[in-house]
């Protein structure tokens, strides 16, 4: 058994490199995302281990040449720096003529058999290609020290497909220490993603530094400890407890992961949730609530939460100016900690307004600004909140709930089951200006683009990397739902029969990791990886590029590459997946497979439980109608999964 899974392993790696001596030969490519154009040749090019460096038209202290450096000595070469003209390995280039096929971020990567050469008319377009190179080199690089490593000849020609390529991360719920969060940049880089959502406010936390309002961070950054019980099923706080587990970043950590990303070609986007999702504001401000007086005597009726709760009523009073006077402080200070971010998220999804049904003052801001009601309150509120950060430069993004009102306006079906916060057509405020986030189904985008916003492609049906991928008796605990490898390589942003119109508005997607059931980096990483892969390749590949068997291949290689980063991930779903062909009346062709290559099935078909001393599945078998057939998955020698069984139909 051990020799076949050997066996197995190496037949399966896309990327097949021998060694001998530490002289590694690289025979395939296996790019993640996939390039644009790729023509492999005969020839092949050896890398030693101490390759010379030269720059054309990029500086030896530009990022992107300090970033090859760092990372060369990370794979335990010895890289110097070579003047331009002279003999060199690596030769990168930034065009004197911009190529308009590369773009922005395109770029073209030879390896020649007199070296390699990078050529992009940006910086960012350099720093993708050397990605690529990174992705060519053995994937255990980080831990072996090759002496030399051969290339084969090729001509790669890459570009995005979308500009937004984007990853979020949730660290409210759970504080997750900058350590990490460079952690989680740096593979974003790897695999080309170029946008980071940075989820730091909601119920359970308060993660940004503020010095005007300092509870912010003595109170709403902190919640009583909780984390040896189940997120579903925590005590709630007992009288005089204290509130010991929870963080925020100061300015340096900001400053500093904001340049981290930045070196990586990658834009942080940090997001502030209003007017819902604020119970650590209001355990802070509770003069910003509806109904909160601040009496002397009054307990403050909100606090930093441990766990789930639903319905979220929590809500900043719209009605009052000094809600507004704060809350546009808050922001200013938001905005001065991310002056190089040209975006700002402000949530606006999931704003429950029972407190603004029974608040006086809402229902004056009602009646005075002329308003319908509750849900055009939000949408006012929302645009004046929204005239701040435009008035500053920024653009500003909100969840799908940022397009209901115009879709209401508009008379779409759709707007019966959505929140308002867009501005109505009688207000001169951001009538389009919001980019609306949509993770509540695509056709909802879909809608959103073809009245004329932006939009960015998130639905959970395949971005939510917090539901689980695999068998749940077999994964951590999540939040539910369920979105595997394959599932996720699915997504398409541009959904079949999109009108060109509205097309033009579909700036990318991103995948969306939250964190109620995760509470550790390690955790963390098994959520996102390999699944970030997919929607990374979905985001850059033209889609006539993709290739699930290919990349299911791929994704072999990228775990050994990963692991030697020290990275975690999930293995994938076993589950057998079948493909059934007629033969005859009464029998049926079964081809059976898993998401994950090298997957051995045992199986029977006489009603007993299969063992690995089973049949073992070798080919596409023939199988009566009405047969029952039980399926045992076994990877890596272990069984990884439940017995299965079907009915051949």
């Amino acid at each position: 058994m051990r020799r076949l899974a050997l066996l197995g392993s190496l037949l399966a790696v896309l990327i097949i490199v021998t060694s001998c001596g530490r002289h590694a030969t690289v025979s395939e490519i296996a790019v993640v995302p996939e390039p644009v154009f790729v023509l492999q040749k005969e020839g092949s090019f050896t890398i030693k281990d101490n390759p010379r460096i030269s720059l054309v038209g990029l500086g030896q202290n530009s990022p992107t040449a300090r970033y090859v450096m760092s990372s060369l000595r990370h794979g335990h070469l010895h890289p110097s720096m070579v003047a331009s003209g002279k003999n060199s390995d690596i030769e990168m280039v930034i065009l004197d003529t911009a190529n308009p096929e590369l773009g922005e971020e395109g770029y073209l990567l030879e390896v020649r058999s007199s070296g390699v050469r990078m050529s992009a008319n940006t910086e960012r377009g350099l720093f993708y290609a050397y990605q690529t190179l990174i992705q060519m080199l053995p994937p255990d690089a980080r831990r072996i020290h090759y002496r030399a490593i051969t290339l084969p000849e090729c001509t790669i020609l890459d570009y995005p497909r979308f500009e937004w390529r984007g990853a979020h991360l949730d660290v409210c719920r759970h504080y997750f220490p900058p350590k990490f969060i460079k952690k989680y940049i740096d593979v974003m880089a790897l695999y080309k993603l170029n946008r980071f959502h940075w989820h730091l406010t909601d119920d359970h936390g308060w993660r940004l530094p503020s010095e005007r309002h300092p509870k912010l961070n003595t109170i709403g950054s902190w919640r009583v400890y909780r984390d040896d019980q189940p997120w579903g099923e925590a005590e709630p706080p007992r009288e005089g407890e204290r509130a010991t587990y929870g963080g925020f970043y100061n300015k340096e950590d900001i400053a500093d992961i904001v340049q981290y990303a930045a070196e990586r070609g990658i834009e942080v986007i940090p997001e502030v949730e209003m007017p819902g999702h604020v119970c650590a504001l209001l355990a802070a401000y509770p003069q910003m609530a509806c109904d909160y007086r601040g009496n002397k005597n009054e307990v403050n009726p909100y606090q930093v939460q441990i766990g789930p709760y639903w319905p979220p009523k929590a809500i900043l009073c719209a009605g009052k100016d000094s809600t507004l006077i704060i809350l546009g402080d808050i922001l200013d200070e938001v905005l001065d900690l991310f002056p190089s971010s040209r975006y700002i998220h402000l949530g606006g999804d999931e704003a429950f307004k029972d407190n603004w049904e029974q608040c006086l003052k809402c229902q004056r801001r009602i009646r005075v600004e002329r308003l319908r009601d509750e849900e055009e309150l939000q949408t006012w509120f929302m645009a004046h909140m929204a005239a701040q950060a435009t008035a500053r430069g920024k653009q500003v993004i909100g969840w799908d709930e940022v397009v209901s009102e115009t879709l209401r306006n508009n008379g779409d079906e759709l707007a019966d089951t959505l929140e308002g916060i867009i501005t109505p057509p009688h207000s001169s405020l951001l009538t389009t200006n919001f980019i609306a986030m949509a993770w509540r189904g695509q056709q909802l985008g879909v809608e959103a683009a073809k009245s004329g916003h932006k939009v960015i492609m998130c639905p959970t049906d395949y971005c939510y990397l917090d539901y689980y991928q695999a068998n749940p008796l077999f994964q951590p605990k999540s939040i539910g739902g369920m979105v595997t490898l394959e599932k996720a390589y699915s997504f398409e942003p541009v959904p079949v029969g999109t009108d060109s119109a509205a097309i033009q508005n579909i700036l990318g997607g991103q995948c969306n990791l939250w964190t109620e059931y995760i509470n550790t980096p390690s955790h963390a990483e098994y959520m996102f990886l390999p699944r970030m892969l997919a929607i990374s390749e979905s985001l850059w590949s033209p889609a006539d590029r993709k290739d699930w068997n290919r990349f299911r291949r791929k994704i072999e290689e990228q775990k050994e590459r990963l692991s030697a980063r020290g990275y975690n991930y999930c293995e994938g779903s076993f589950e057998p997946q079948f493909t059934a062909r007629r033969v005859d009346d009464h029998t049926m062709n079964i081809s059976i497979s898993t998401e994950v290559p090298n997957t051995y099935i045992f199986y029977t078909t006489d009603t007993s439980t299969p063992t690995r001393k089973s049949n073992i599945y070798l080919g596409p078998i023939n199988l009566e109608r009405g047969t029952h057939i039980k399926i045992l998955p076994v990877y890596k020698d272990q069984e990884r999964d439940t017995v299965y069984e079907y009915v051949i139909k």
